[in-house]
């Protein structure tokens, strides 16, 4: 049995010849490929993966790291991308439509895929790897449609500044979309060294989330050293936060260079203007990688979403209600209005709590008529070829 390229490259010291010809910026102890968060052997590869690098003998692994409108780079080291062309399903718009590829399906910044062919001009992907993680959220607009943020990561840092941008009703909102990802959250609160910063009042708020929060000065490298135990090598990383919030000057501060564009936030609201235009992966001298992200205006739930484990205090505290059915207004005998009261539980928070509840419930129905019409085009286009084929024969 001779192994494949793509099995070969999941040795450490089984690079092929262009991975051990790449930029040799990567930490001396990881291959290239590992520096971009490969971190399997033959022995501890997802049978699946395995089942498509058998399938695909003369492919080797590459990764996401830039998605665009028109198309994908793909990286097989640090600070090394090329366009690659990509299947034909993937060059549509997403669709829940029979026949098309729903939208969350197609790939993402993160995803893993299998190449062949040189670049520039003959590199080509060839199969997606299926994800172990994947973070997504509705996505803007009117029609239901999902979209990854990232995929295959490890940890999402929550960034928020301790200006004007800091929202807890906002992190809440993150944490749910993250919950049930595969992804480990923390919460970072940057500008800790800004006047007026009020670090342990929001320490203290956001304790009932039941999140890790570290407050800092992202500007700073040993502040942000804090963050050191979620940047392992071959960890994966994506920050997610709105404008402004100091995303690419923690990002910056991690490389130990100004690669990332950053900019100056509003006095008025703390608004900072999108720096980011989209998404890209970063390796850091650490060891791990990196996604910056635009800052995002919606946060639209998927209707995927479990509200109850984001809200675990709130939950617990309606498990004593006297009624099942209790919608914690005014109802007799509501435990959660009495802890209110009480001043055991943020008032906003049970608002916010039952906001996003309603917003999951609703996308949850929007999700399955999208996939019942599916469906039934499926049914219906059988019964149409099996009258068809009674007819006239095979069609």
């Amino acid at each position: 049995f001779e192994p494949s390229s793509a099995l070969r490259a999941c040795s450490p010291g089984g690079r092929t010849d262009s991975l051990e010809s790449a930029h040799d910026g990567h930490p001396p102890r990881m291959t290239p490929l590992q520096a971009i968060g490969w971190r399997w052997t033959p022995a501890t590869l997802d049978p699946a993966w395995a089942a498509l690098m058998a399938a695909n003998p003369d492919a080797r692994p590459a990764r996401i790291t830039e998605q665009h409108r028109s198309g994908y780079a793909v990286s097989e080291a640090i600070d090394v991308a090329h366009r690659a062309e990509s299947l034909p399903e993937w060059q549509r718009a997403g669709s829940y439509r029979k026949g098309e590829i729903n939208p969350e399906s197609r790939p993402a910044v993160g995803d893993w895929v299998l190449v062949e062919g040189e670049a520039p001009n003959a590199l080509r992907i060839v199969a997606l790897l299926p994800r172990f993680s994947a973070i997504k959220r509705g996505a803007a607009g009117e029609h239901y449609k999902q979209q990854v943020i990232a995929a295959n990561i490890d940890t999402v840092f929550v960034v928020c500044g301790l200006d004007a941008d800091f929202n807890p009703r906002r992190i809440e909102r993150y944490l749910l979309l993250v919950g049930g990802s595969g992804v480990t959250p923390v919460i970072v609160l940057t500008k800790s060294d800004k006047d007026g910063a009020d670090v342990e009042a929001a320490l203290h708020e956001l304790r009932a989330f039941g999140t890790p929060v570290l407050a800092l000065n992202a500007k700073d490298r040993d502040s942000a050293a804090a963050l050191a135990p979620w940047l392992g090598d071959g960890q994966s990383i994506v920050l997610v936060g709105s404008s402004g919030a100091g995303k690419s000057t923690l990002t910056n501060t991690l490389l130990g260079s100004e690669r990332m564009k950053t900019g100056e936030v509003r006095e008025s609201d703390a608004r900072g203007r999108h720096t980011t235009t989209h998404r890209a992966l970063i390796a850091l001298p650490s060891g791990a990688c990196m996604i910056d992200t635009p800052g995002m205006r919606e946060l639209k739930p998927t209707g995927e979403e479990v509200v109850a484990e984001s809200f675990a205090d709130v939950e617990a505290l309606a498990a004593q209600c006297k009624f099942n059915d209790c919608k914690h207004l005014k109802e007799p005998g509501c435990a959660v209005r009495a802890a209110i009261e009480r001043g055991e539980v943020d008032a906003q928070r049970v608002a916010n709590f039952l906001k996003l509840s309603a917003e999951v419930a609703g996308a949850a129905n929007q999700l399955a008529t999208r996939l019942a019409q599916k469906a039934d085009a499926k049914v219906q286009n059988k019964a149409l070829y099996k009258r068809v084929d009674e007819k006239y024969g095979r069609h």
